[in-house]
């Protein structure tokens, strides 16, 4: 207890360990607190009888080939950090409707040169277009990259000369970017399927942000550890340990300490921790109202919580199946299916406002098409996500919320048979349903909105990327994470991990220490 340590970091989630892991590489004293006893977060694992369930990854971009890293298989071969990784064999299928209301059953493969043919294959015509559109997503990249680089001090001159469609679009949603195209509605219609990973329409989606995601999905193609997530966090820790970082499992941190204006430890439920830094993986409006002297919050803090309100995103509803029978046996040849009543994707999002009677958008995965050997032999297993509204689950009783979600969990096997033809139920051996409540209780996170606030709108990415040095400007304290600039994904929150830490040590060196 009487340690000092150069940077506490609170949260054991993924941007959690991505921020400890970087401190602790440039030589800091780092010490990492997880109220939980494992590490992870959602980045973990859990048993049901003889099946160990993913509970909240579907994939990850941004890894690449180990003979060409991407930017997260590069920041854990920095890191020291090894992963089984198995590669997933396409991007998605989607079954639901086209704009124009006529049936859409479309499946896309990774790889932009295989994108491009397979949608000139749904929508003749298309490939010039779409040859133009991957050319503006690669400047935004660059032009992303940069910026992110910069840690905050990105030049405006070199945006202006290098990056200027970057610009042109930073201020746009995705639909009037691809209006501005005059890029083919259907075309469009495909490739709103990823929507849903960021939890905001495309009428309300920043094109960077999206672009940026899709971009890495297609060009990367995307990936799954060979043991669950928690194979990612359990590697991250030992590499932790390693490089002389400490760390505090079952132990809650209470409240953030300051002299003065400045911060100078952390209380815990294990005792008083100093420190010149702490880095939370915790809710912005949790830290205000619960963790820090009121007098210490900049008025523009609390005028930008009030502004995003009850802006909290993406509230998951999970189920988890175990199935005695393999997929094989059972039909099922896609690993990730999308099933939505239309494309447009913000008829879409209302629908799931709606609640349960409205709410018809599921994404299946069936984790034994890229792993076979995740489940036991002559069995697979998968699971179910969609996202619901914070108003449908906010008065139910113990016994109408078992039942809500038991309703929930009936829903979606229905619409795996009805639309694919794949009838699971009369095999199923385990079954588990995750509410938002459920997320709310493990992660601490307000209203099970694992995303944080909706990156839409005055609020999205690129705008939190742009005031980073103004977005929190207590001495000492920044948050990370969901909350934090990149909004959520696994992907994002270990980039936002390492980000923040660069910035913490960047502050640290200014003010000589």
């Amino acid at each position: 207890m009487g340690k000092k340590y150069d940077i506490v970091v609170v949260g054991a989630g993924n941007a959690g360990l991505s921020a400890a892991l970087h401190c602790a590489v440039e030589g800091k004293k780092v010490l990492l607190i997880e109220q939980h006893n494992l590490p992870g977060g959602c980045a973990t694992s859990f048993r049901r009888g003889r099946f160990e369930f993913e509970p909240s990854l579907h994939e990850l971009c941004d890894i690449g080939s180990a003979e060409d890293p991407a930017e997260i298989r590069q920041m854990m071969m920095d890191y020291g950090v090894e992963v089984d990784w198995h590669e997933v064999p396409d991007c998605f299928r989607i079954i639901s409707k086209y704009s124009d209301g006529t049936p859409m059953d479309v499946s896309m493969p990774f790889g932009i040169d295989n994108f491009i043919d397979k949608m000139e294959y749904y929508v003749p015509g298309s490939r010039a277009k779409m040859e133009e559109y991957f050319d503006l997503l690669r400047e935004i990249m660059a032009g992303t990259a940069y910026i992110s680089e910069s840690n905050g001090h990105a030049d405006s001159n070199v945006l202006k000369e290098r990056f200027p469609n970057l610009l042109r679009t930073g201020a746009y949603p995705v639909s009037k970017v691809w209006k501005a195209m005059n890029m083919p509605q259907k075309c469009c219609d495909i490739m709103s399927t990823y929507w849903g990973y960021l939890g905001v329409d495309m009428d309300h989606m920043a094109f960077i942000h999206y672009c940026n995601m899709f971009m890495k999905y297609v060009s990367r193609a995307a990936y799954i550890p060979a043991h669950t997530s928690h194979e990612i966090s359990n590697a991250m820790v030992e590499r932790l340990r390693e490089l002389g970082g400490d760390i505090w499992y079952n132990c809650r941190a209470e409240e953030f300490l300051f002299d003065g204006d400045t911060l100078c430890g952390v209380r815990t439920s294990c005792g008083e921790v100093s420190c010149d830094y702490a880095l939370a993986n915790i809710n912005p409006d949790i830290i205000y109202a619960k963790m820090m002297p009121k007098e210490l919050i900049p008025e523009r803090e609390k005028k930008l919580s009030a502004a995003r309100g009850h802006n909290y995103s993406a509230r998951m509803i999970t189920v988890y199946v175990g199935l005695n029978k393999t997929a094989e046996e059972l039909g099922i040849k896609d690993y990730c299916i999308f099933f939505a009543d239309t494309s447009d994707s913000t008829k879409e999002y209302k629908n799931i406002l709606g609640g349960y009677e409205t709410n018809n958008f599921n994404i299946f995965l069936c984790n034994n098409i890229v792993n076979p050997d995740c489940s036991p032999a002559g069995t697979s297993m998968g699971f179910f996500t969609s996202m619901g509204s914070r108003e449908e689950w906010s008065d139910l009783s113990p016994e109408d919320y078992t039942a809500f979600k038991n309703k929930y969990a009936k829903k979606f096997i229905r619409t795996l048979k009805e639309r694919a033809g794949i009838d699971i139920e009369p095999y199923i051996e385990e079954i588990c349903v995750a509410s938002p409540w459920t997320f709310a209780r493990y992660l601490g996170v307000p209203e099970g909105a694992v995303y944080g606030y909706e990156t839409s709108d005055w609020d999205a990415m690129m705008a939190r990327m742009m005031m980073l040095d103004a977005d929190y400007p207590i001495k000492g304290l920044r948050p990370i994470g969901a909350a934090g600039p990149r909004g959520d994904g696994y992907s994002s929150a270990y980039v936002c991990g390492r980000l923040m830490a660069r910035l913490a040590i960047r502050d640290l060196k200014e003010e000589g220490r």
